[in-house]
């Protein structure tokens, strides 16, 4: 048999060639595994994803001590929080952490704006300094995480499994404050962090719907509670007609449940007050085109039917249009007076100076303001004054973020929300209690009396279905001296609840 013998050299410069290539296929498919990831992280525990509806683009999600900035006008607020993680997790030995949640990341098809947000950071940082440091200093101290779900909480799922891994040590997550607007998607967060037996603070949920959920509690009033406050004002004030402009959207919890809300309460047995519309006002905000032909076509029903208040019953981004509309209208001889919810405080202030220049008068229940403490008996009576000072000119959110304005009440709500989070970490460590995010959420339910929690937005405390009790309603008016005047303190059922 004819056999090739290889000189020594050419075998191993052979062997030295096939063992290069076998390293290459390893270390090649590594390397790019590890460019992949380097390239898809923003920061430990943040990465990029890609925005809902908006092909090519991308946004960081996920949860962060404040290592990460969401958004550069986050900087300022996010830093301070990072500082305060820093110091609570080199001093304590013993720390819990609780998370705010919300859409930091915001696109065109977010409810909230930039500044709305960022007002809630704010009021969630001052609550963990008031926890750990400040005036209601309670123990352990707790560590504020920042949770982006992505726009319209698209990878609300991304963060829940995020969030449930830090529940152990060295986070030991017990809560999850803020919770965003009340859509499906939101909804769909509470149900999987109920699962994972986390405790709930929602800031500014609102729709009636969300509700009976364990753990879960809300520190803004239910829609019926805004509907009946509302109802309440109009009717002190002799207004006899109405009519609702609905959103039909599917997915919109907050204007599903405003609307009928409202259409029961405001009516009464006798007719002096009445809904006068002969035919449903209704659009549709989930249709990506002709939702504003919709509004824009409503005025002349208006003009016939001439009711002396229409009750809009949709967000805030789509009331500007409609308002545009209105003001548009043929019957100029005319006066409407527009009313609707609570998430008109998520506009911005040239959104709202747009709705004013309409020249049609609007009045919102909204959901704190810092002018309530200053409302005669019922608001001093209703508020916590050591809170109220918090927000006003020369308090700490004055004093750290001076180019902020308050009136929008979301800096309250934040604040509230987490301060009740914290309220319940503090009574749940009682008497050598562990603290988890069961036991914690069980507490929101034995703050009554002496352990109502003193926020900003009113003396707090809850149903067993979550919702709180009979809260403090503001009515506020758009006017051009500032983004929103306070008008007075109504209750779902009259009074709001004293200390």
């Amino acid at each position: 048999m004819f056999r090739i013998t290889w000189p020594l050299h050419i075998v191993k410069r052979v062997l030295a060639v096939v063992v290069a290539l076998a390293v290459l296929g390893v270390a090649v498919p590594l390397t790019y595994q590890w460019v992949s990831e380097r390239n898809a992280r923003c920061a430990d525990g943040v990465v990029k994803a890609d925005v809902e509806r908006r092909p090519g683009k991308r946004e960081c999600v996920g949860v962060t001590d404040g290592s990460h900035v969401f958004a550069p006008h986050l900087r300022s607020v996010t830093e301070r929080i990072k500082a305060e993680n820093d110091r609570v997790a080199k001093e304590e030995e013993r720390y819990v952490s609780v998370a705010y949640l919300t859409t930091f990341t915001l696109t065109d098809d977010d409810s909230n704006s930039d500044e709305s947000v960022r007002h809630e950071l704010e009021g969630a940082y001052l609550a963990q300094r008031r926890h750990n440091t400040g005036d209601l200093r309670g123990s352990p101290k707790i560590r504020l995480l920042i949770a982006n779900p992505g726009s319209s909480s698209a990878h609300w799922q991304h963060v829940v499994d995020r969030l449930a891994e830090r529940t152990e040590a060295p986070d030991r997550l017990v809560a999850v404050a803020g919770l965003g607007p009340s859509t499906a998607n939101n909804l769909r967060t509470l149900r999987a962090l109920e699962k994972r037996r986390i405790a709930m603070a929602a800031s500014t949920m609102s729709a009636t719907n969300f509700r009976d959920i364990d753990g879960f509690v809300r520190v803004a009033p239910t829609n019926t509670d805004e509907a009946r406050a509302a109802a309440g004002y109009l009717r002190r004030q002799k207004f006899r007609t109405a009519v609702i402009v609905q959103d039909i959207a599917r997915t919109n919890h907050y204007a599903n449940t405003l609307g009928p809300a409202f259409e029961k309460a405001f009516p009464d047995k006798k007719g002096k007050h009445r809904i006068v519309a002969d035919e449903e006002l209704t659009f549709d905000s989930s249709a990506r085109t002709g939702w504003e032909n919709e509004l824009r076509h409503m005025t002349s029903q208006l003009c016939r039917q001439k009711p002396e208040v229409v009750f809009f019953a949709g967000r805030g981004r789509h009331l500007t249009h409609f308002l545009d509309s209105l003001a548009n209208r043929t019957c100029t001889d005319q006066e409407f007076h527009v009313v609707t919810g609570d998430d008109t405080t998520n506009l911005t202030a040239h959104e709202l100076e747009r709705a004013h220049r309409t020249g049609v008068e609007v009045l919102y229940t909204g959901l704190a303001h810092p002018d309530m403490w200053q409302s005669g008996e019922a608001g001093k009576r209703a508020v916590s004054a050591a809170t109220a000072r918090k927000f006003r000119e020369g308090g700490e959110l004055d004093r750290w973020f001076p180019r902020d304005a308050r009136d929008d009440g979301q800096a309250i709500m934040s604040h509230d929300a987490v301060l009740t989070a914290a309220r319940g970490v503090s009574m749940a460590a009682q008497w050598g209690g562990e603290v988890t995010g069961e036991s914690v959420g069980r507490m929101f339910h034995k703050m009554n009396l002496d352990d109502s929690v003193p926020g900003g937005s009113g003396f707090l405390s809850f149903l067993n279905n979550g919702n709180p009790r009979n809260k403090a309603v503001p009515i506020l008016r758009l006017t051009e001296r500032k983004r929103a005047e306070f008008v007075e303190v109504s209750a779902p059922h009259g009074a709001p609840p004293s200390h």
